[in-house]
Parts: C-alpha cells; structure tokens; sequence
C-alpha cells in the first residue's frame, strides 16, 4: 500500500533530478548510464550543479511566498484552481510533475498541491469567508512572483497580502 501511494503522488527524493533522472525513475528501461569520474583527481572536480539563488550579493536556496487572498471568489471550484496551478507553474519557469487537489464537498473548500521539481505551490481555500492560503516555494531560476497575477486572475480577491522569505540564507 505505501509502495502504491509513493508512486501515486509523484514522490521525487534526493533532491533536484534531471529530466532523464525524472524518466528513469519512472521506467528503469530509459535509464542513461550515469557518468563515473575515472581518477580521485577528476571525481574532486565533478561537482552537481547549484540551484541556489544569488540576488543582490545574497545566495540563498529559494524564495517562500506566503500569500493570502480575500475576499476571493471560485475558491471551491476544482477546474479553476487546477488550471490557476498549472498556469502559475508555467508562468514561473517551473517544472510541474504532479497537481493533486482535494474537495471537502458541497459549499466546502479544497485543498492542493503542485508538485515542482523547482518546489511546490499549495493551496487551502474556506469558500464561506473568502479566504485562501496559498504557499510557493522555488529555487534555481523559478520566478513564484509571476505566480501572483494568475492566482488573482482565478480568485479575483479584493485583497492580497504577500510576504517572502528566502530560504536557506548562506551567511
């Protein structure tokens, strides 16, 4: 069963993986052999690429957005908010590997996920007040502020409130 719901989800360890790491890990017959370094001396120069942010002198892992709309509108309707994530992922430069959503029915509000290989975006939505939370996180070249005017697009808020972090701040 746990097997099932790993695969189920699009659960990705290890960290950023390549486009053929991605394949691979979903067929093992595509897999491209991984390339050894041959000496001690070429295995010290290999090195994974970085996909940390440098802005304005500062390198960090990526930028947390934690956005909060009211007042907003179509916060129960699945298709919108599917659409409101796959546009957002796009629009970021991101990856999308998995969307998951969740209705808690009739009237009720949802929530969901994009699974990035960048990160994620998440939503949480209670349709009786107006209200949702959404969460974006992305690293490497992902911009999660392209995200904002398609998420006010979908819910058309009368208010949006916005804060960031940068995540893993190298000192």
């Amino acid at each position: 069963m746990a097997k099932a719901a790993v695969k189920k989800f699009g659960v990705v360890t290890g960290g950023r993986r390549s486009n053929a790491a991605l394949k691979a890990a979903a067929n093992p017959s595509l897999a491209e052999p991984l390339a050894v370094a041959e000496t001690p001396a070429q295995a010290e120069t290999t090195q994974a690429k970085d996909y940390f942010v440098e802005r304005n002198g500062v390198k960090f892992a990526g930028t947390h957005l934690l956005v909060e709309l009211w007042g907003a509108k179509n916060l129960g309707d699945l298709a919108i908010t599917d659409q409101m994530l796959r546009d957002s992922t796009t629009e970021a430069g991101a990856t999308l590997l998995h969307v998951h959503l969740h209705h808690f029915g009739p009237g009720a509000g949802l929530s969901g996920v994009a699974v990035l290989a960048e990160s994620h975006i998440s939503i949480h939505t209670w349709p009786e007040r107006g209200y949702a939370a959404l969460d974006i996180f992305m690293c490497g070249a992902c911009d999660p502020y392209k995200a904002i005017p398609i998420i006010k697009r979908a819910f058309e808020p009368t208010t949006v409130q916005l804060s960031e972090q940068k995540r893993g701040v190298m000192a």
